[in-house]
């Protein structure tokens, strides 16, 4: 039995409209059996977020508030859904909301992460029982899925890394044999669970990464992750106009556009595909008959677009050894160590003899802890607001288009890609 897996994300339900929409998606590939990922309605997961910070500040009354609010949107969409009042979903969204009311009466853990993942878990749980009702309201015969007993994951809440044995093998337990009586099967993207039995999330945005993982441990034919634009672009149109789709690219580029931060496709989405050669189509829910990009094996379309990828507000840091000292692997080893205290994360480096230079988020670093961890011996300066551009597959009127009233404060290139830093130019 070969099934297609279907991942919508939280733009593609965020109201009945698009509820209804992605039903009659559904409906258009009705001789399939189909495994579909649902994300949170919405914005429901930074409303979720806000929850948990109400419940450790042990603020009863916004928490409350915050309750009120999320079960009220989901019922709005409810009434647009199901006229009748009666329907057994409604009993069943109240259900998981009064659940959650009950986590303020429990002791708060110590450990943040697990309260987090107990609680922004049910944005999931609550869009997926709400679209599988209206599935079997429209006549398909539809199923519900439990992630939170299908994706076995590690104790590293927030970020859960997947058991791909076990999970393959609950898969094949608990999901599969469900085929018999079902054409579709609808679950929660970005939850798993522990060997205990707790809820896991695998980091924000994993809902593309629960697709990828249902299509490797069912072995399905393909995976499509519907969005709100045509496919994977060469830029994004945030930032460009004349953007250009990429109908076929692979999954190394993939891989590779993702790394430099395309925002698209999940980066952990790839891999498990890859690996068994699972082809992943990249589709708009807006115009559901068109064709989108198909990302595969084949490498023979990478370099026919030039694609650039844009991270703004960026700092760049230089590090220099107060005695003059040349930059060997043991200076290099003590500025990794402490950028690693400060959680900084590298987007970009480079090195010469006396200076050590990284780029990084800015609104993921502390400037001041920085300075104060490298004071006792390195001089440190530092650049802010400024942007970094990748450009896969370059050619000269690409670098000129992007770097126009730029300066660039530092490049890097290899034969497919260059990398600049750059800052707008003053002009006087």
């Amino acid at each position: 039995m070969r099934m297609k897996v279907f991942k919508f994300g939280g733009a593609s339900v965020k109201d009945a409209d698009a509820v209804r929409n992605v039903a009659s998606i559904v409906h258009m590939h009705a001789g399939h059996k189909l495994g579909v990922v649902i994300s949170a309605m919405g914005k429901t997961t930074d409303a979720m977020e806000l929850i948990v910070e109400a419940l450790c500040k042990r603020d009863e009354l916004l928490f409350m508030e915050r309750v009120d609010e999320r079960e009220q949107f989901h019922k709005e969409i409810l009434r647009q859904l199901f006229t009748d009042t009666n329907h057994s979903i409604y009993r069943e969204v109240e259900v998981e909301f009064s659940a959650l009311r009950e986590m303020f009466k429990a002791p708060i853990p110590e450990n943040f992460d697990f309260e987090y993942d107990q609680v922004v878990s049910l944005g999931e749980v609550v869009s997926t029982r709400i679209v599988n009702a209206y599935l079997q309201s429209e006549g398909v015969k539809s199923g519900w899925a439990d992630a939170r007993k299908l994706v076995r994951t590690d104790n590293k809440y927030r970020e859960g890394e997947v058991d791909w044995n076990r999970t393959e093998a609950l898969f094949q337990e608990r999901f599969l044999p469900r085929f018999e009586e079902c054409n579709v099967l609808v679950t929660q993207g970005f939850v798993g669970h522990t060997a205990e039995g707790f809820t896991t999330t695998l980091g924000r945005e994993g809902s593309d990464f629960s697709a990828g993982i249902m299509a490797y441990c069912s072995n399905a034919n393909d995976v499509t992750i519907w969005k709100d634009v045509p496919g994977m672009l060469n830029a994004d149109p945030k930032w460009f106009d004349n953007t250009i789709k990429l109908d076929r690219i692979s999954f190394r580029e993939a891989i590779e556009l993702a790394y430099y931060g395309a925002s698209v496709i999940h980066p952990k989405t790839i891999k498990p595909l890859q690996n068994k050669e699972i082809p992943l189509y990249v589709k708009s829910f807006v115009e559901p008959e068109a064709e989108g990009t198909i990302v595969h094996s084949s490498t023979l379309s990478d370099n026919l677009i030039p694609s650039f990828i844009f991270k703004m507000n960026q700092t760049l840091f230089s590090f220099t050894p107060k005695d003059f000292s040349f930059l060997v692997e043991k200076n290099l080893s003590d500025i990794f160590a402490r950028l690693d205290e400060a959680n900084a994360k590298i987007n970009i480096m480079q090195n010469s003899a006396l200076n050590f230079s990284i780029l990084v988020d800015g609104e993921k670093i502390d400037v001041e802890r920085i300075k104060a961890l490298f004071h006792d011996s390195y001089h440190v300066k530092y650049n802010e607001n400024l942007e970094l551009v990748t450009i896969r597959h370059y050619d000269q009127p690409t670098i000129e288009r992007v770097t126009r009233d730029k300066d660039i404060l530092l490049q890097q290139t290899t034969r497919e890609t260059t990398r600049l830093v750059v800052k707008d130019r003053i002009t006087l």
